[in-house]
């Protein structure tokens, strides 16, 4: 394979992202956008050098002679796509999580392992350098294993008011809380096996907005662990991050604090207010992405062209989505819920 030749779905904020990546890759090159606002995705096409253009996803898997398809749509418009790609024979690299819905998560499982194509979810917060050396440490089994933890991420106000069009289609444990469980997995080493929840609702929906507003969820693990998960997108905008994005893990012989809301290495205050400017996600260094936002769909391009494994599997992937599942029961409901797992 010379290079992987990617088509996107999706000409929405991170659309034009992956063209970058993948035009800027040397192994790869984006041939074909595609996106139910076609004038968007013509103008992303001039934008990117991309080729070739479509309003339809069936018409561009029938036409487009690509080796792969990027699902950067909503969180809950993946499945058939993933499907028709799967049927095609195309390899995928979906935007996280990879369904909200059992039924979706199971016939996209399906789909792809019945095809024998390779799927990865964008779980990019395995590449953050501060998670990623987390993780490498507590396996060295030097601090003994995780019994407990606390991850919050949650995020700015305007998120949800301003920059998202679809929030009210979806939950915040969709859009963060798929990361943060994510990330407590990959620290853990494990895979929770019920969960109790709260929520709380009322800000968002008071704007017209019909979503929760926050989730605290406590996970039991297989291991005997135990963490907490907060969740919410309803944080002031005052905030200095769009992100207040911190860790704890209690080791047996150790711990580990983290606050990669901004690693206050860049500060920039106006008139108004102080920003925490970005430096590690998807920051840009002379004409090029170089945040570990960036690394996973760098990572997804290396393993299909040399025929590595990914850094996340799709039964992780799925077990995501049936654990997010659980957590919203959990919180409906009032009671613990049993986790299902693939």
């Amino acid at each position: 394979m010379d290079k992987l030749k990617m088509a996107i779905v999706g000409a929405g904020l991170w659309g034009g992202t992956h063209a970058e990546i993948y035009n800027q890759h040397p192994n790869a090159e984006a041939v074909a956008i595609c996106d139910m606002d076609k004038a968007k995705a013509e103008k992303y096409a001039a934008e990117h050098g991309i080729k070739e253009v479509y309003s339809d996803y069936n018409d561009m898997l029938k036409h487009c002679d690509c080796d792969a398809v990027a699902i950067v749509t909503p969180d809950f418009a993946h499945a058939d796509i993933a499907v028709a790609a799967a049927n095609a024979g195309k390899h995928m690299l979906i935007e996280k999580p990879l369904a909200t819905t059992r039924d979706d998560a199971m016939r996209m499982y399906e789909a792809i392992t019945k095809n024998n194509v390779r799927a990865m979810v964008d779980f990019h917060n395995r590449w953050n350098p501060v998670y990623n050396t987390m993780q490498q440490l507590i396996a060295s089994g030097n601090y003994g294993a995780p019994r407990s933890g606390h991850f919050r991420m949650t995020d700015n106000l305007w998120v949800a008011t301003d920059m998202l069009k679809w929030c009210a289609k979806s939950s915040i444990l969709w859009f963060l809380g798929s990361h943060s469980l994510d990330t407590l997995n990959f620290l853990f080493d494990d895979y929770p096996t019920e969960v109790f929840a709260y929520k709380t609702e009322g800000v968002l929906k008071k704007l017209g907005i019909d979503t929760t507003d926050s989730y605290m969820s406590m996970f039991k693990y297989s291991k005997g662990g135990m963490a907490q998960m907060e969740n919410s997108w309803v944080t002031p905008n005052g905030n200095p991050n769009v992100n207040d994005f911190k860790c704890y893990i209690l080791c047996e012989n150790g711990k580990f604090d983290a606050n990669c809301s901004s690693f206050d290495m860049l500060q920039v205050t106006d008139q108004t207010r102080m920003i925490s400017q970005d430096i590690s996600v998807k920051n840009n260094v002379f004409g090029e992405w170089k945040g570990f936002a960036f690394e996973s769909i760098r990572s997804f391009v290396d393993c299909i062209v040399n025929d590595k494994e990914f850094h996340v599997t799709l039964e992780e992937s799925a077990n995501i989505t049936l654990a997010l599942l659980a957590v919203m029961q959990s919180a409906d409901t009032g009671k613990i819920v049993q986790i299902e797992r693939i």
